[in-house]
């Protein structure tokens, strides 16, 4: 039985579904929920509910979900009458574990559970996590193909998106499956709605964190660190990263800010030499949540462990600002001798 009949069976079983995405999900995560949706539906589960935690606050995430018209509810939203934990069956998409990067409680137990990060799964009657594969949605795509589930527009759309988003447009290690399945849904995607997609506009915000990341960037070789701060855009930093991955002879990025009371990094690196995930696991995993991709990562420390440390907001952020840039370069072996930039 293949993995996309495996998982049919476990759906033909299922009553309802919940889907539950990542924090602050990304059009990757988005453009699963929608495809299991879609193979859900395609199996008679006609209660299927989509759920977040954090923001989506990335301008064009946002356009994302309104211009494909995706129904996703926050956390925080769910009364008390519809709880996570009473679903019938609960599936993880872009992500595996409850507490790592999601707000779904850590007694939920995934169902299902999709994702190509590399990472230590729990166990569940559906697992299917591929760190070979670029993107979750191209897992999506093979499994769409492989039910013979018709293709809509508005998915075929959003998994194109989502597949240029997470790879194809940066050309970060996509594999050949990226590009097979951008091809398969090429030719029922809106390319009218993808390119206003592109056309949307930075936020104010995302302008003045992107603009911070600039000027208090620190350099040692080809490996940088930037601060944005304090910033209501979460998405910012990764925005940041890609900015500033473009200037000359830098091939490693951190950038980290204050959103909400967390401290929030992003990771980018074009170094072969360098893992990001494992770079930001060793530098910060014994203080919070930290990890992901040979060229891309993430991570989040709660304030409370440096809050203590500061007497006001400007010694904060100076304390904050000096541990994280002594760890990322300490972490990378770059001891201070390497040529700085401010």
């Amino acid at each position: 039985m293949s993995r996309a009949a495996t998982l049919a069976s476990v759906l033909d079983e299922a009553s309802a579904l919940v889907i539950v995405c990542h924090d602050n999900p990304d059009p990757d995560c988005l453009a699963s929920a929608l495809a299991l949706e879609r193979i859900a539906r395609s199996r008679d589960v006609d209660d299927v509910l989509i759920v977040y935690g954090g923001e989506i606050s990335h301008q064009q995430n946002r356009a994302f979900v309104n211009m494909l018209e995706i129904d996703v509810v926050a956390f925080d939203e769910l009364g008390d009458e519809r709880r996570i934990e009473d679903a019938g069956c609960v599936a993880f998409v872009d992500h595996s574990r409850p507490g790592g990067n999601t707000e779904a409680p850590l007694s939920l137990e995934p169902s299902i559970i999709v994702d190509h990060h590399p990472t230590e799964a729990p166990d569940a009657r559906f697992t299917d996590v591929r760190t070979e594969y670029g993107a979750t949605s191209t897992i999506f795509v093979e499994y769409l193909l492989d039910l013979e589930v018709a293709m809509t527009t508005r998915l075929a759309s959003a998994l194109l998106f989502a597949l240029h988003r997470e790879r194809l447009d940066f050309i970060r290690e996509p594999t050949a499956r990226e590009y097979e399945a951008a091809l398969a849904v090429y030719p029922d995607a809106d390319l009218e709605v993808l390119e206003q997609l592109y056309g949307t506009a930075f936020s104010p915000a995302t302008i003045d964190a992107i603009g911070r990341a600039i000027t208090t960037r620190e350099r040692r070789g080809s490996s940088l660190v930037a601060s944005v701060d304090r910033t209501t855009e979460t998405d910012a930093l990764p925005q940041a990263a890609d900015y500033l991955l473009n200037l000359e002879g830098v091939d490693t990025v951190l950038v980290y800010g204050i959103v909400n009371g967390t401290i929030r990094m992003s990771g980018r690196s074009i170094d072969p030499r360098v893992h990001m995930g494992e770079t930001l696991e060793d530098a910060y995993g014994g203080l919070g949540n930290a990890g992901g991709h040979h060229d891309m990562a993430g991570g989040r420390i709660e304030l409370g462990l440096f809050a203590d440390e500061a007497d006001d907001e400007a010694d904060l952020l100076s304390f904050v600002s000096t541990r994280i840039t002594r760890r990322f370069f300490d972490t990378l072996h770059l001891d201070g001798d390497e040529d700085l930039e401010h």
